[in-house]
């Protein structure tokens, strides 16, 4: 279910020249995705949120991408999730993030 798959594009020379740091990552986000209370269904769609508010365009694609891959997870709940951000964050994240869904989405 969760994959070893890190957004940053730096994470690569990390694995590459430094393995125990690499494992490291990994292990922390084992640990952060392990579900003790919510569930890792509900742990995405609150990165896919943190991702979208933070205006982070590839990560919010790549946690979009993953959701729908992963859980099924439809084009009706990640619009829930920005409404969440346009709320809390304000519209230019969420008019970014509702771009990124539509072009995934055709």
């Amino acid at each position: 279910m969760k994959e070893e798959v890190f957004f940053g594009e730096g994470m690569v020379p990390v694995k590459k020249d430094y393995p125990d740091l690499y494992e490291a990552i990994v292990g922390l986000n084992e640990a952060c995705y392990a579900g003790k209370v919510i569930d890792y269904r509900t742990q995405k769609l609150i990165a896919l949120g943190i991702n979208a508010a933070a205006s982070d365009d590839r990560a919010t694609k790549k946690q979009m991408m993953s959701a729908m891959k992963e859980f099924n997870i439809s084009k009706d709940e990640i619009v829930d999730v920005l409404r969440v951000v346009l709320l809390t964050s304000g519209m230019p994240p969420f008019t970014k993030a509702m771009k990124i869904l539509k072009e995934l989405k055709e």
